[in-house]
């Protein structure tokens, strides 16, 4: 019989330091991300490169885990820009880390509205983002923004 392998991605240090109140120095970010990796996570997302100085630094410092791949966590590329002219996209692949999660539009009134391209162009740029992380050696994730409500729209789309 074979068994499915559930993988365990945290986001304590992302979504933690987005709480009233949080605000993690480099040297708690390593801390925690030692224990959650004590504690046998598969992914450990250590936040945005480039999104403020804290994790800029960390992902340029942060010391290998034992077993669990660090996480970096940043946007597809924006759009009319290429992969190289996109400073906050050349911030997550420049980060010290194992895999990088990409937030991408998968509900297609934000591509209308907050993106202002067409569903295929967005397509177009989630297509180029994830090569490009996979080009520069990581392994790609991607994190479907709002997906639920794009399918229950869209869903051929989403």
């Amino acid at each position: 019989m074979t068994r499915e392998r559930l993988y365990l991605y945290d986001t304590t240090l992302r979504d933690g330091a987005q709480t009233h109140g949080a605000d993690f120095s480099v040297e708690d970010k390593t801390l925690i991300a030692e224990q959650l990796d004590l504690l046998g996570l598969d992914y450990i997302e250590a936040g945005y490169p480039g999104a403020n100085p804290t994790d800029t630094r960390l992902f340029a410092e942060l010391r290998p885990l034992a077993s669990a791949k660090l996480t970096a966590f940043g946007m597809t590329k924006r759009p009319g820009r290429s992969i190289a002219n996109d400073p906050g996209f050349q911030a997550v692949l420049t980060a010290h880390a194992k895999a990088i999660c990409l937030v991408a539009k998968t509900w297609d009134f934000h591509v209308d509205v907050a993106l202002g391209i067409s569903l295929e162009e967005n397509l177009q740029g989630i297509r180029d983002s994830v090569a490009a992380v996979v080009a520069s050696g990581r392994e790609a994730l991607l994190d479907c923004e709002h997906f639920f409500d794009g399918y229950k729209a869209n869903p051929d789309y989403a």
